[in-house]
């Protein structure tokens, strides 16, 4: 065998995924495990009760259809009518896929060309760095400071270039809990139309915003029909994180290229679940407001723990994740914090380093998901306090 290396260059530098680094080490040592981000509890039984019911009367048990079952996609297009007023192509403007991240996959091998430049905020969700390096493309970071995390509209349009082909957009933003406003997005938009690029959204926590904040897709603003994929979710919304249910919603052109990579990735999944999301979408507005103001409740148990234990505390709009910095306790480096926090405390936190290509940009953050039982999350805000005193 050759002395070349065995592994892909462009993913060189990626490993093993931070979440299963971390989960391993609360396997290992029984914390409490707040870094990755699953709830602990299933979603509603209506809908876990349709996906038994699809599985008995035979639906889905073979292979559904390449774009999705029909039920769903009609589904996925009522939703973006019912809350955002967007009106989609069921048939040709709609693709179910297994979860986002096969979403963001087949979306970046679809759409770029090696020595294209995506422009992405930073701290980033780890796979956005993957699918971009598999496509052969090449991702420049729009860095998110604390503590609003707030996009830098300058410097974005100081980092489109010749290259650029497209923004790849995060609202609600993990990990920061940053959502986008009215006039940001409008900025955004503006600056996509001028140089003529595609825009990638993944909006999994559209319905997790909290305080006032409001999500509202780009792809409703001027000139942005045409451009913007965007990217979506039942297992946040749902609370079923294992059924990798997700799905793209675009111009049929847009559409039909992510299809055509995303037939030679997983080609279909998730078969029963289709149906089950399918009629998750349809719940009434109750269930959203009232998810959303659980999670909210949530958020505060959590944060007010955090508090007392010394943390200092970036207050998220969205999302189930909650950025903190370290150096209150004198410490600067957030690996070695997370790796130690087990021992120390009996808890599993993220560090926020792993999502920057420059890891000095967030070397003090640590993540902390909240959307975990009450007792769980007053526990481990108990055991935290060990770092008080």
């Amino acid at each position: 065998m050759s002395g070349r290396p065995l592994l892909n260059r462009r993913l060189d530098g990626l490993g093993t995924t931070i979440f299963a680094e971390m989960s391993a080490l609360a396997t290992a040592t029984g914390a409490i495990n707040l870094g990755q981000g699953f709830p602990d509890t299933d979603g509603p039984e209506s809908v876990r009760e349709a996906a038994v019911r699809a599985l008995r009367d035979g639906r889905g048990n073979q292979y559904p259809p390449g774009p999705g079952i029909p039920e769903l996609r009609q589904a996925i297009a009522d939703h973006q009518r019912r809350f955002y007023g967007l009106s989609l192509d069921p048939d040709t403007e709609v693709l179910v896929t297994a979860g986002a991240t096969e979403a963001i996959a087949a979306t970046m091998l679809a759409l770029l060309e090696p020595g294209d430049e995506v422009i992405a905020f930073e701290p980033f969700y780890d796979s956005y760095a993957a699918c971009i390096a598999m496509a052969g493309a090449k991702r420049v970071p729009l860095t998110l400071r604390a503590p609003s995390f707030r996009p830098d509209l300058d410097e974005l349009r100081a980092k489109i270039t010749p290259q650029t082909r497209l923004l790849l957009l995060n609202t609600p933003h993990n990990p920061t809990g940053m959502v986008l406003t009215a006039d940001e997005q409008r900025a955004i938009a503006a600056l996509a139309v001028e140089h003529d690029l595609l825009v990638v959204t993944d909006e999994v926590y559209e319905h997790l915003v909290f305080d006032g904040a409001a999500h509202v897709p780009i792809a409703t603003l001027p000139g942005m029909r045409e451009r913007t994929v965007s990217i979506s979710s039942a297992g946040k919304t749902f609370s079923f994180t294992g059924w990798k249910v997700g799905w793209v919603m675009a111009d049929g052109p847009l559409v039909s290229a992510v299809r055509t990579a995303k037939q030679y990735l997983t080609y279909v999944s998730a078969g029963p679940f289709q149906y089950a999301i399918a009629e998750a979408l349809r719940l009434p507005d109750a269930y959203f407001d009232g998810f959303r103001a659980d999670l909210r409740r949530k958020r505060d148990l959590l944060g007010d723990g955090l508090r007392a234990a010394g943390f200092e505390v970036y207050q998220p709009e969205g999302t189930y994740f909650i950025t903190t910095d370290i150096t209150p306790f004198g410490e600067k480096d957030a690996y070695a914090f997370c790796r130690s926090l087990p021992e120390r405390c009996g808890v599993v936190a993220i560090p926020n380093s792993v999502f920057y290509d420059d890891p000095d940009a967030g070397r003090g953050q640590v993540r902390f998901t909240f959307c975990k039982k009450d007792d769980v999350l007053h526990e481990a805000a108990n055991r935290l306090q060990r770092l008080a005193s």
